[in-house]
């Protein structure tokens, strides 16, 4: 078994087992991701390491942009005392990744601890004195943006350093200063010790708000876009295979009088609800993930509750309007506001399983588990809209199976009618029973899919190029 091993350059020393950078003896805070990119650097530093290993290594379970990627570099390029145009330590390889290019490393066991002569922190007059021309640059980089906005982050990370309240107090009373609180609140993730960024309490506080919003969907939108379009695309897949099931089902029910076509016309029917249902969730879910990073799981409910809300008020309002338009059939759904209700609580229930099933990045980005951890995450998911539609059931408020029988049985279109899945478990009919079972497995097929195909980790714009190379 290899001994573990710490590294020494400098006046540095990292150590991967303790977790430690000590600069001169003194510990040197690094946020989590960060730490693991200066070890990936310093044990591959006989090689120029791609941004797609980089990915693969450090945000592996997380969707980070490529703009996180440059932060981290230039954090750690402050950290270390670097500089990118002379580079003592980090070197940039156009279009292909970083190394580490000190060439006096020390490997040394790590078996004990450290000596280190830790001693409290004085305050450093010249330090304070310097937040000032700090601030000033802060808020006309922060309202320049585009370019400018990676070296506003650097700003603000320094700010953080120096001290949040005392970096707050001096930028309260700079106009026009929302842009600049925004970017302070952002950055803050990204240093272990920083404080805590108000906005409510802000007299602009909306305006910083919207400013917020901007910058993180700036930094990640086409990847939230992708996101979205995933889960879209897996409750679809999802709702056509739950349709699929339980048309088979019917089929092979001993007193059914369907045909084979009715697995077909209700994975059809499946797939569309499934899909339009998982648009509006994924949305919802991608957009509170994004945008909140301080209540996420109270975030992941009330946005997945939302828009899970408005999607089924637009569903009832067009499947009302065809049924009614080119069969003369009225929706036996309760109205537009029950079917809301119904998609609040199962949209509510899938943020909620989400939330639960996955947890905030410490250092920023969407949450991406891989493997095992994936499905169970899915499954999470999925028996937490299960419970949700299973107790709507009960309640009188059918998910599309339901519907769908609800449907056929005022028409004369009776192959569609479920009845007969109620005598496979002994009822007599569709009853709660069965209506109960149905929208269990309708929510959890719906729950997983979305969550499955909401997990997806897309390629960035670095691994597709590392691909072609």
């Amino acid at each position: 078994m290899t001994a573990p091993v710490r590294f020494r350059f400098a006046e540095f020393v990292v150590s991967p087992r303790q977790r430690l950078l000590l600069r001169n003896g003194q510990p040197v805070p690094l946020i989590p991701k960060y730490f693991d990119l200066l070890v990936l650097l310093i044990g591959r530093r006989r090689d120029a390491v791609s941004k797609h290993a980089i990915f693969a290594e450090v945000w592996s379970d997380v969707i980070v942009s490529d703009g996180a990627l440059s932060q981290a570099i230039r954090t750690l390029r402050r950290t270390l005392g670097d500089d990118s145009r002379d580079p003592r330590f980090i070197r940039t390889v156009s279009r292909h990744g970083y190394q580490f290019v000190f060439p006096d490393v020390a490997e040394e066991s790590d078996d004990d601890r450290i000596a280190q002569a830790v001693k409290p922190p004085r305050p450093d007059v010249a330090a304070v004195a310097s937040i000032d021309p700090l601030v000033d640059r802060l808020v006309i980089t922060a309202a320049e943006g585009g370019a400018a906005r990676a070296e506003a982050r650097d700003l603000a990370e320094q700010l953080h350093v120096l001290g949040t309240a005392d970096a707050l107090a001096h930028l309260a009373a700079r106009p026009h200063h929302a842009p600049a609180l925004a970017i302070m609140r952002d950055a803050r993730w990204n240093v272990p010790g920083a404080g805590d960024v108000p906005l409510l309490t802000d007299p602009h506080a909306f305006g910083i708000v919207l400013a917020l919003v901007r910058l993180r969907l700036a930094d990640v939108g086409q990847t939230v876009a992708r996101r979205w379009a995933g889960g879209a695309a897996a409750g679809a897949v999802g709702g056509a295979v739950a349709g699929a099931c339980g048309g088979i089902a019917l089929y092979l029910s001993p007193t059914s009088s369907a045909r084979p076509e009715v697995a077909l016309a209700l994975a059809a029917i499946g797939a569309l609800a499934g899909g339009f249902g998982a648009a509006g969730v994924a949305a919802g879910l991608a957009a509170a993930e994004v945008l909140a990073r301080s209540r996420r799981g109270l975030a992941l409910v009330a946005c997945g509750g939302i828009s899970g809300g408005v999607v089924a008020a637009i569903a009832e309002l067009v499947l009302a309007a065809l049924l009614e338009g080119l069969f003369g059939l009225h929706l036996p759904s309760g109205g537009i506001v029950a079917f809301a209700i119904d998609g609040l609580v199962i949209g509510a229930a899938v943020g909620g399983g989400y939330g639960l099933a996955t947890s905030q990045p410490p250092g920023g980005g969407l949450a991406a588990p891989v493997g095992g951890r994936r499905l169970a995450a899915a499954l999470i998911v999925g028996a937490c809209c299960a419970v949700a539609a299973a107790l709507l059931a009960l309640a009188g408020r059918p998910l599309i199976g339901g519907l769908v029988h609800d449907i056929a049985r005022s028409s004369r279109e009776s192959q569609l009618v479920l009845a007969p899945l109620g005598r496979l478990i002994g009822e007599p009919g569709f009853g709660p029973i069965t209506r109960a079972i149905l929208g269990a497995f309708e929510g959890w097929a719906f729950g997983s899919s979305v969550a499955w195909g909401l997990t997806r980790r897309p390629r960035t714009l670095s691994e597709l190029s590392a691909e072609n190379h």
